[in-house]
C-alpha cells in the first residue's frame, strides 16, 4: 500500500521552445502562452483594460487628400 501514500503531483506545463514571456522574459509555458504564468498574462490584460497598450489610428481622408469634416475656404 505504498502507492497509496505518495502525493500525486500535479501535471506540470513544460516550457516551450518558442519566444521568451513578454512581460518577464522567461520561458513561456503552454498552458498560458505567449505568457510564462496566468500572473504574467493579467498583468497584460490590465495594460490593456488601462489603456497603456493603444493601437494608432489616422485620420480618415477623402479623396481629394483632405479630412473629413474641413470646411473649404
Amino acid at each position: 500500500m505504498s502507492g497509496m501514500s505518495e502525493r500525486a503531483e500535479a501535471p506540470r506545463s513544460k516550457p516551450s521552445a518558442s519566444k521568451p514571456c513578454p512581460i518577464c522574459g522567461k520561458p513561456a509555458v503552454a498552458e498560458f502562452r505567449p505568457f510564462c504564468t496566468r500572473r504574467c498574462a493579467n498583468v497584460d490584460l490590465n495594460r490593456w483594460l488601462g489603456g497603456l497598450y493603444a493601437v494608432p489610428v489616422k485620420d480618415d481622408e477623402d479623396e481629394d487628400g483632405e479630412r473629413k469634416g474641413e470646411a473649404e475656404s
